[in-house]
């Protein structure tokens, strides 16, 4: 290994992507798109969901509980006039749900004996916006309940008063999680498709026979290209750091410290893969869907940063923990919204780092000095 060849070899590097610069645009404006996407795109929050009304009784208290329907900032509440409007209005998508409050609520309120029924519609074709319009509707409900009854002295108040608090994701906003796990995405793409296409590209445009020929070896090659990318690839993460902390206000609880340890050892595997498929495979395009597959698939699915594991299936969980993204999603999110907990840092920073040198064996086995 001789380091001047190889510092060479990185100003090649260098000069090659100033030359084209598809590569700069990859670790650039292409993180930046995914992440507007990702943070403007992708939200796991219903704080709008459209509701109609159809009231048949115009007593007071139909119409307070109307009022407790429309006060609410997760329902957007309008009033139709009858049935058959709202559900033309359903079936046209203007509503997600309907809420009908029959003619004969008041005298079934006013009966203590009885309990007042409404009719809940939701549009199932969304299950999991039917599912939001039952559970705000029926949380309205049991409130208006009860203060109905301590109004009129009824109930009393209750003996145990439950004050919950929600730690580190006080509003439970979604892109709080999201932004973070969408960083991982991002650095395993760019990361990975970037190396997986450089040494491909060497054999198909024929400069790959001219290196052979040197005195270079193909180890100081490809410490050439992983330097260089390396760097390119820490850009693109304080770049994506930058806009997540700053332009979305994610929270970061953490060191920077933490935050570049965890970001290096990942960072590392995705260009090592990114550089063993490309070593692998001879062709730009094959190349590149091969580490769309194994990289961006998994990492999307399996990591965690969207689909919670523990809902998963038992072979999926298990699967899960043969993909280095789900340690780096589970770090960034972490870091971001606790602090630095070196309880759960540590092992995965040392899991990703077995990933890291497991690839650049396979790597070392693979890349021989050979034409063929």
């Amino acid at each position: 290994m001789n380091l001047r060849r190889v510092k060479a070899l990185v100003k090649k590097e260098i000069s090659q992507i100033y030359k084209d610069p598809s590569s700069l645009m990859t670790a650039v404006v292409f993180p930046l798109i995914l992440l507007f996407l990702y943070g403007f795109g992708v939200s796991l929050d219903m704080d709008n969901i459209r509701l109609g009304v159809v009231s048949e009784d115009s007593g007071p208290l139909a119409r307070g509980f109307v009022r407790s329907l429309m006060t609410t900032r997760y329902l957007k509440t309008n009033v139709v006039k009858d049935r058959k409007e709202a559900e033309k209005l359903l079936t046209s998508g203007r509503f997600d749900g309907v809420v009908v409050i029959p003619s004969y609520f008041s005298q079934y309120i006013n009966n203590r004996n009885q309990t007042a029924p409404i009719q809940v519609i939701a549009e199932g074709s969304e299950p999991n916006t039917a599912q939001f319009v039952q559970n705000y509707v029926r949380g309205v409900w049991l409130t208006w309940q009860q203060n109905q009854a301590l109004e009129n002295g009824i109930g009393r108040k209750a003996l145990i008063n439950v004050v919950p608090r929600i730690w580190y994701n006080e509003e439970l906003r979604s892109n709080y999680f999201l932004i973070p796990g969408s960083i991982v995405i991002i650095i395993t793409v760019t990361g990975a498709f970037l190396t997986s296409l450089v040494i491909a590209r060497e054999w198909e445009r024929g400069t790959m026979e001219a290196l052979m020929s040197t005195p270079v070896s193909m180890s100081e090659i490809v410490l050439s290209k992983l330097a260089t990318y390396f760097m390119l690839g820490i850009a693109s993460m304080a770049l994506c750091f930058f806009v997540a902390h700053y332009l979305y206000g994610i929270p970061f609880r953490g060191s920077y410290f933490g935050l570049v340890l965890t970001s290096v050892s990942y960072l590392l595997f995705a260009l090592g893969m990114g550089l063993f498929i490309s070593i692998s495979v001879r062709d730009q395009f094959a190349a590149s869907q091969i580490a769309i597959v194994s990289t961006y698939l998994p990492a999307f699915i399996l990591s965690g940063f969207i689909f919670d594991i523990a809902s998963m299936p038992l072979y999926l969980r298990v699967l899960t923990h043969f993909v280095p993204a789900k340690y780096f999603v589970d770090s960034l999110k972490t870091q971001f919204l606790v602090g630095d907990i070196w309880s759960i840092l540590l092992p995965n920073i040392l899991i990703m780092n077995v990933f890291t040198l497991f690839i650049f064996f396979l790597m070392r086995k693979k890349n021989r000095k050979r034409l063929d």
